[in-house]
């Protein structure tokens, strides 16, 4: 199973007025960027089975360029367990109910960092996950390793690091 854990593009500083800060939208600038960035890697990231995300305005934005440029034809799913500071364990009971299906998360700071850190069985991650970063996953379920239910799967590996106008990476240092 293929995992793409995906910061939100730059969001306008200020929420709209009477509005709380789940209100916040992509900046125009952050759409084009964020669009621009999420071409180039399409290819890279292939077909996917679902695309998730966060309720928040500016990552469902954000889910919906990605979905655009990878001609996802799937309905965005929104879930709360990607909202900002949900706990890893949220997160990891969705993914196992869908073990075996290539996934995009949507979601925050410092979520997707500590679900990559998490994933991967560092003890920090290395990389500052800036807005539209995208972090590209493999894990193997339980089933797939032939290791008992509730037992822990082996490490994920990290297929790529890629933050916008930064160099693609395939390791982290």
């Amino acid at each position: 199973m293929r995992i793409f854990l995906v910061r939100h593009g730059e969001a306008d500083a200020e929420a709209p007025e009477g509005l709380g800060d789940e209100a916040r939208a992509l900046t125009a600038k952050a759409r084009a960027n964020t669009a621009a960035h999420f071409a180039s890697l399409a290819e890279r990231i292939g077909k996917v089975a679902l695309v998730f995300t966060s309720p928040l305005v500016r990552t469902v934005q954000t889910a919906q360029l990605l979905s655009t440029k990878l001609e996802h034809e799937g309905p965005l799913r929104v879930h709360r367990c990607l909202l900002p500071d949900m706990p890893v364990g949220s997160v990891m009971s969705m993914l196992d109910e869908h073990a075996g299906q290539d996934l995009v998360l949507v979601g925050h700071q410092p979520s997707m960092g500590a679900l990559a850190t998490h994933l991967l069985g560092m003890q920090s991650f290395p990389k500052q996950v800036s807005p539209g970063t995208v972090i590209a996953i493999e894990r193997s379920d339980a089933m797939e390793q032939g290791i008992a239910p509730g037992a822990a799967p082996t490490p994920a590996k990290l297929l790529f690091f890629a933050s916008p106008g930064q160099q693609l990476l395939e390791q982290l240092q």
